[in-house]
């Protein structure tokens, strides 16, 4: 008896997606200096019919969450951790800014390696261009 072959997480979490219908999800990627610029694109895709997630901190903005040196390094590392996540939840990416920091570059290759479509505000930027 053979069995149907079992499927990925990835496959799962797609399958699910069109089980409830759920719109094109994307994810926005890019420097925090552009935070201004991240906004305005989720306000466009969210416009377009898309949901949208995006970094929710400025760690180059002061805040008390991250004024201990040391917690916001700690920090920092979470968020890159939940950001990755937001990429593996995400359909598509879409680069903002007109500069690919080291992070962002990194963030890229990740989406990529999980053929996820990557789209640029500023297609210039694109390190595979």
């Amino acid at each position: 008896m053979s069995y149907p072959p079992r499927l990925t997480p990835e496959e799962k979490l797609a399958a699910a997606k069109q089980l409830l219908s759920l719109p094109r999800i994307v994810v926005i990627c890019g420097s925090t200096r552009f935070m201004t610029e991240m906004n305005e694109a989720d306000l466009r895709e969210t416009k377009a019919g898309r949901i949208v997630v995006k970094p929710g901190c400025d760690m180059k903005s002061p805040h008390a969450l991250w004024s201990d040196p040391v917690e916001a390094e700690a920090l920092k590392v979470r968020l890159d951790d939940l950001h990755r996540a937001k990429i593996r939840l995400a359909d598509e990416v879409l680069v903002v800014g007109d500069y690919i920091g080291d992070s962002t570059r990194a963030e890229i290759v990740y989406a990529r390696s999980l053929g996820k479509p990557v789209r640029f505000t500023h297609p210039e930027v694109d390190p595979d261009a």
